[in-house]
């Protein structure tokens, strides 16, 4: 079957909007799923906005440390380009996950993105 709605979850992991400092995402409860990816889209830069994005875990969602390198599929670049979209995977073993919003100078940079839980242990997915 090609039914890949059925078989996801998507949750919003950072709301689109304009950044202009350093922020942290939403944490995503991993419970129920065996495979997250981050899809990040960027918009508009003001004044030469340096922003990227990291992965960061938590075994309960509330304090969070950068995961591993060996922890994280896929790269970006440490500056995010404008108007652009990236992916990132997560693949440690924490039950929680989230993005970073990282900032090294520049003004603002508009930028969201959600998370896709995958390989769902019940299916359909709601």
């Amino acid at each position: 079957m090609r039914d890949l709605v059925s078989n996801i979850g998507v949750v919003l992991a950072l709301a689109p909007a304009v950044q202009a400092a350093a922020a942290d995402g939403l944490a995503i409860p991993l419970k129920g799923f065996d495979s997250l990816a981050f899809a990040i889209n960027t918009g508009a830069i003001v004044e030469d906005g340096d922003f990227g994005v990291k992965v960061q875990e938590s075994e309960d969602g509330l304090a969070f440390t950068d995961a591993d390198a060996s922890a994280v599929l896929g790269s970006v670049p440490a500056t995010l380009a404008e108007a652009s979209s990236y992916k990132l995977g997560y693949i440690g073993f924490k039950p929680f996950a989230r993005l970073a919003v990282t900032k090294a100078g520049g003004t603002s940079i508009a930028l969201g993105a959600v998370a896709i839980k995958g390989h769902a242990r019940e299916r359909p997915v709601s």
